[in-house]
């Protein structure tokens, strides 16, 4: 019986350690995220500034 209590809390440890590093990762996808949008919006103003406007 104590062995499945020790099993029982080093899964309940495991899965507590598992969660943390979900949200860690949801976190670093949230700002790469944010950081693919700020670059495509840079490049976006930068290619738009480059390029020759087409005048009638």
């Amino acid at each position: 019986m104590l062995d499945l209590r020790g099993e029982f809390a080093t899964g309940q440890a495991a899965m507590a350690e598992i969660g943390r590093k979900q949200e860690e990762l949801r976190a670093m996808l949230l700002r790469i995220g944010g950081a693919i949008q700020v670059l495509e919006e840079l490049l976006g103003q930068t290619a738009a500034h480059t390029q020759p406007q087409d005048q009638p």
